[in-house]
């Protein structure tokens, strides 16, 4: 990557990233996270509601994703004391916050891209 004319990579986390692309895609890349991101952008969801919301994602694939964005501090997990079943709630944190106008703009591309080229159906 060049900033004002000199070759630079990014290190951040341990690794080393040769473009600012290569370091949003390791943040929210991959099939789920951004979906996932989406349904918290506006309120905070439970493991449960969030399933709901995506019935093509496992389980297992949704613990996964929810335990990277975590990691990476794109969400917050909170358990609340209660009676077992414990009550977890995840939600976006202010870091995670930062990426809603980037979530807005690729789900405006997509629906646009829907109407343009597919169709939008709904869904009884």
């Amino acid at each position: 990557m060049r900033i004002k004319d000199k070759e630079v990579v990014i290190k951040l986390k341990g690794q080393t990233y040769h473009c600012a692309m290569d370091v949003t895609m390791d943040f929210i890349g991959g099939k789920w996270k951004t979906i996932v991101l989406w349904y918290l952008r506006n309120d905070k969801k439970r493991f449960a509601e969030i399933r709901k919301l995506v019935p093509q994602m496992t389980e297992r694939m949704l613990s996964i994703t929810l335990k990277q964005l975590e990691s990476d501090r794109l969400i917050i997990r909170k358990v609340h004391a209660s009676k077992p079943p414990l009550k977890v709630e995840y939600s976006l944190s202010e870091f995670g916050k930062t990426l809603i106008p980037l979530l807005n703009a690729i789900s405006k591309w997509g629906r646009e891209l829907a109407e343009t080229e597919g169709k939008i159906v709904e869904v009884k």
